[in-house]
């Protein structure tokens, strides 16, 4: 009876040991918020302050319209789209930028790009016209 008993125990164990383990799921859910509202759109990458008029090219806009950058970015894959670094803070620009949610000016200045970034503003590779 002791010998039952303790093959009883010893193969209840090894089925606790040998069965297989159930998978775990999990989901995870980053809220990103909206984008800004900014009259010539906002820089591509963190805390996405608005950019002044003159940092984005023609290309980022359609009807008017910033189509966004970095995580609200709603345009073709792998775009590309010219910058003027004049305009850009990480560049060493200290103007004035526009406040979220201000119109744009009745006049826009001309544009004079000399770079194009991703929409996570990385540069774009040599030779990506």
């Amino acid at each position: 009876m002791k010998t039952m008993k303790a093959l009883g125990f010893l193969t209840i164990a090894a089925g606790f040991l040998f069965a297989p383990a159930q998978k775990a799921t999990a989901q995870v859910s980053v809220d990103i918020g909206v984008a800004p509202v900014c009259p010539y759109g906002y820089y591509e990458a963190p805390p996405y302050n608005c950019a002044p008029d003159g940092y984005y090219g023609p290309e980022w806009f359609s009807g008017g319209i910033f189509i966004g950058a970095g995580p609200w970015y709603h345009g073709p894959d792998r775009f590309y789209g010219h910058v003027d670094h004049h305009f850009d803070y990480r560049k060493g620009y200290r103007g004035g930028f526009p406040e979220r949610g201000a119109p744009p000016a009745a006049a826009r200045r001309e544009f004079h790009g000399n770079a194009m970034h991703d929409v996570h503003g990385h540069e774009a590779p040599r030779g990506h016209h």
